[in-house]
């Protein structure tokens, strides 16, 4: 046999323990610091030895947006391959994304060569090994991942990537960090067999029997107890459970900065996005999994209210400023806590016929909500698209196991009123704050759920962050065809409506001086056609609008990409 077959090194273990660990796709942007890497996957792949496949990758942050939307729909972590100091820098609000998300997530980086001379096999031979030397790589990402750490022999390597899956995948989970130098990389070890079983995460937290006890019995006894929740459904099981719960004792959910489809839109007992008024009724609130059920200085509970937080990580550690004064506060599992409390309703007496008067009156105010909904969902009379009117159209053109990626930022509310979702699963929308992940979440949803019609929801401003470019190149590519649909309002509105919370009467109001408008809008849609072959649709017509979205939608189901710019008011109208 070949020699350079047999050869066993560093990298070689890295990726074999990858394998074992079920890693299925690297996404990857490889450079200068992955020879040894590259060779592993040739020999791999030279032999019929199963490794996880590469996904060739133009730009980082796409590559961590498809790994975060892959784990999405397949909850398994993914890994991600990139380039030195450079390459990590390009992960860039990606990786915020990444750890806001709890996406468990394996990232790799080359460090620039250890040695000058050629003292060692992976020695520095070009100058970028230079320029790319850096005091402390892995300071880069330090505040946003669970571990980081960096290669010193093979001997270990195995075991360090068992490490640091075990970490990702344990709660709260989230991104983690290795690095190794060429050198290191090429170092020649001997193979070791699989132990990856021994490294399993941590068990999911139950609650205690006095916190099931407790919350069980507020909830039973409140006048008006309310429940807060914004990404529960991240495990699927959980929403027919929170339904289960919440029939059982007539309480509304309020799906607070939803990432997830957390509970059925359509339930008599789903009170919208806003808590409220609600909030401002209620004398039991439980929040569950939520990083940020209310903005105090906007609207928060009266201070008689009973309040109860159950969360993988209720403190929010990794947050310096962040804090939501409870009565308890309870470490455990969401989808254990609630198997706990319906467990627990089914041995107590209930008042049936108060509850019964409360789901009524609790069915009375969504029924009177969702008419309040509908009066914006006519097609507009002056001929400019509302998006109000786009999700409507949006609603009719897909079905119920669509699946939806929602980054449309200042009309995500219309989305989550006009597009209901009644299945665990249909609709995710960023975890974190850094704009442009839609692209590269909606091409790793479609790798994993190749069989499912995904759909992105992206304002434009969203768009132009996504690298376009990237993402289409790669859905064509790797045959990964979804809709993108843009909210186009040809600006920044988020930036504006901050403005005007802090000077509704302003200068800048009164001039329309913003610096947030695309005054020479570009065709976006051309962007996708040009790099991934997309169909580019762009459409300003209400009347014209559903059937566009149908032609869209039949060019996806037959293997290619659609992108619809669709024009809906614009922001502002400023000259520079």
């Amino acid at each position: 046999m070949d020699q350079k077959l047999t050869r066993y090194t560093t990298a070689d273990a890295m990726l074999e323990a990858l394998q074992e660990t079920g890693i299925s796709y690297l996404f990857s942007n490889l450079g200068s610091d992955h020879p040894s890497v590259i060779e592993g996957l040739a020999k791999a792949k030279a032999q019929d030895q199963p490794l996880p496949k590469v996904i060739i990758c133009p730009h980082e942050y796409v590559a961590l947006s498809a790994a975060i939307g892959h784990y999405l729909l397949s909850g398994e972590a993914q890994g991600v391959f990139v380039h030195t100091d450079v390459g990590t820098q390009n992960l860039g609000g990606s990786l915020h994304n990444a750890t806001r998300s709890r996406a468990p997530v394996f990232i790799f980086s080359g460090e620039t060569p250890s040695t000058m001379e050629g003292e060692l096999p992976g020695s520095r031979n070009s100058h970028i090994n230079y320029l790319q030397n850096v005091y402390d790589q892995r300071g880069i990402v330090r505040s946003y991942v669970k571990w980081e750490y960096d290669i010193r022999t093979g001997r270990n390597v195995k075991q360090l990537v068992y490490r640091a899956m075990q970490l990702a995948n344990s709660e709260p989970k989230g991104p983690v960090y290795l690095t190794g130098a060429r050198e290191v990389l090429e170092e020649e070890v001997t193979p070791s067999e699989n132990k990856a079983d021994k490294w399993n995460p941590t068990k999911p937290l139950p609650l205690s029997s006095d916190g099931v006890e407790q919350i069980a019995s507020a909830l039973a006894n409140a006048d008006n107890p309310v429940i807060i929740t914004s990404y529960l459904g991240r495990r699927y099981e959980s929403v027919d459970l929170l339904v289960q719960l919440c029939e059982k004792l007539a309480v509304p959910v309020v799906e607070s900065n939803a990432s997830h489809m957390n509970f059925p839109t359509d339930h008599p007992l789903h009170m919208g996005f806003q808590a409220g008024e609600l909030l401002a009724d209620a004398d039991v609130v439980l929040v569950i999994d939520s990083d940020v059920p209310w903005i105090p200085s906007m609207s928060r509970p009266e201070e008689d209210c009973r309040l109860f937080y159950v969360d993988t990580d209720p403190l929010k550690e990794d947050i310096p400023l962040a804090y939501t004064p409870a009565e308890a506060l309870y470490q455990a599992d969401s989808h254990e806590a609630l198997v706990q409390l319906n467990e627990y309703m089914e041995r107590v007496d209930l008042d049936e016929g108060r509850l019964t008067e409360r789901f009524g009156r609790i069915e009375k105010m969504h029924e009177k909500q969702r008419n309040e909904w509908k009066h914006n969902e006519k097609c507009p009379d002056d001929k400019v698209i509302t998006p109000e009117w786009l999700s409507v159209c949006l609603r009719n053109t897909i079905d119920d196991d669509t699946i939806i990626l929602d980054e449309t930022i200042t009309n995500s509310m219309s989305v989550s009123k006009h597009i209901p979702r009644s299945k665990p699963g249909t609709r995710f929308v960023n975890g974190g704050s850094s704009l442009g992940w839609n692209g590269g979440a909606a091409l790793g949803a479609k790798l994993a759920k190749p069989e499912k019609t995904i759909v992105s929801l992206t304002g434009d401003g969203s768009y132009l962050f996504s690298v376009p470019s990237s993402v289409h190149w790669m859905s064509r590519r790797y045959q990964a065809p979804f809709l993108t649909v843009i909210y186009n309002n040809q600006g920044w509105n988020a930036t504006k409506n901050n403005l005007l919370k802090l000077y509704p009467d302003g200068i800048a109001q009164q001039n329309d001086s913003y610096w947030v408008n695309f005054d020479q809008p570009a065709d976006l849609s051309k962007v996708a056609e040009a790099a991934g072959g997309a169909l580019a649709v762009s459409v300003s017509d209400p009347e014209k609008l559903e059937d566009t979205l149908r032609r869209c939608l039949d060019a996806v189901n037959s293997g290619q990409s659609a992108v619809i710019d669709v024009k809906i008011a614009q922001i502002s109208n400023q000259k520079d």
